[in-house]
């Protein structure tokens, strides 16, 4: 294994420890409601993961009320934790799915989102799309842009206001963190492509406000065939 995709592999490795530990920690009362985690640079360096991998771990959490963010203040332990506790903490094997197959079945299940969307999208939804694209176009690494990139879907699957489709994306979110798959978007995302794909995504957020339903499942299914040619061509 070369130098380069053993650190890859090291990163990876520690967003699932960051996640068993913070998981082990709060099951054991160690860390206790209302205690203020670390920043995340901190966590990045303690267990050698990407900034967009921490963000991915404490997202989870947070969906999953373990914990609360506040912006300027910082990430802490939900008041409510000991009521969670154990119901809510599933501790998942990690699922075997390869890049090819996750791309497969979003071809599949993503392009029927827009349907629901169109429908039933409100204002924060799409205030929530437009602060992903500004976040993602000013991101300065390829870990952050690969973090808002999966934000973005993620709303998108949130403004079906349908948990299906949210579960869907959680779960492709988790074998985005698997390394193969950082390996080939690292391997891939040249500064054209990357621009193609905030292109992409501004056009899908424009027609889903529009509510232009045909035109919003024609340009997603046109950016899921690019980011899997893309992922898989030899150039």
């Amino acid at each position: 294994m070369s130098k380069i995709m053993a650190q890859k592999s090291v990163r990876a490795d520690g967003a699932r420890r960051l996640a068993a530990y913070l998981v082990e920690e709060i099951e054991s009362g160690r860390l206790h409601a209302g205690h203020k985690l670390p920043a995340e640079r901190e966590l990045c360096e303690s267990f050698e993961a990407s900034r967009g991998s921490v963000r991915r771990v404490l997202s989870n959490l947070k969906e999953i009320g373990l914990i609360t963010q506040a912006v300027g203040s910082g990430t802490f332990v939900a008041d409510n934790v000991a009521e969670l506790l154990p119901a809510t903490v599933n501790r998942l094997p990690e699922i075997q799915v390869s890049p090819a197959e996750l791309m497969a079945a979003r071809l599949l299940i993503e392009p029927q989102m827009p349907s629901l969307i169109v429908r039933h999208a409100t204002a924060a939804d799409f205030e929530r799309m437009d602060e992903c694209l500004t976040q993602s176009e000013q991101a300065m690494t390829i870990e952050d842009f690969e973090y808002w990139d999966g934000e973005l879907h993620k709303v998108f699957a949130i403004a079906t206001h349908n948990n299906f489709f949210l579960k869907v994306l959680e779960l492709a979110n988790q074998i985005r963190d698997q390394g193969e798959w950082g390996r080939l978007k690292r391997k891939s995302l040249t500064p054209e492509r990357r621009k193609k794909y905030e292109e992409q995504h501004r056009a899908m957020v424009i027609a889903l406000r529009d509510r232009d339903e045909v035109l919003s499942r024609q340009l997603v299914t046109e950016h899921l065939n690019q980011v899997q040619l893309n992922l898989f061509s030899q150039s």
